[in-house]
């Protein structure tokens, strides 16, 4: 990309956040309920963000992943979301060429496993030389 083109994306972007923000107050009560009614069209319900989702992971799941998916969340609802999300995330940069496979998906489950063991913290107390359990002989 060159500058032109950066440009032209900030530009743009700052308009997209001007408009969503109400261009920043000054401006009264000017058009307040077109505002109002553009955001409520532009508004996403929680139902329609869980059909997007199950769409998406409906493409890109073989029946058996989705069910293995399915069961999990039954058990760890975070997991399965986390799962989701990666798979979707995946999908959506273009880096899943087929449908993934119950096989794909227990590898992604071990890989993220294994990441939250790294992440637990082990306290190790060391006995020290100078306890306060033995002050009862002191008198």
């Amino acid at each position: 990309m060159d500058e032109s083109e950066l440009e032209q994306i900030r530009k743009a972007r700052l308009e997209q956040l001007k408009s969503q923000g109400g261009g920043g107050g000054g401006g009264g009560r000017q058009g307040g309920g077109g505002q109002d009614q553009e955001q409520k069209r532009q508004q996403v319900t929680p139902a329609q963000q869980n059909d997007a989702r199950a769409s998406i992971l409906n493409q890109i799941l073989h029946p058996e992943a989705a069910d293995r998916l399915g069961r999990i969340r039954l058990v760890k609802e975070e997991r399965a979301t986390e799962i989701e999300n990666r798979l979707i995330a995946l999908a959506q940069s273009g880096q899943l060429r087929q449908k993934v496979t119950e096989e794909q998906l227990k590898e992604l489950l071990s890989a993220v496993a294994e990441k939250k063991e790294e992440e637990k913290i082990v306290v190790s107390r060391r006995k020290a030389w100078d306890d306060d359990d033995d002050d009862f002989f002191d008198l």
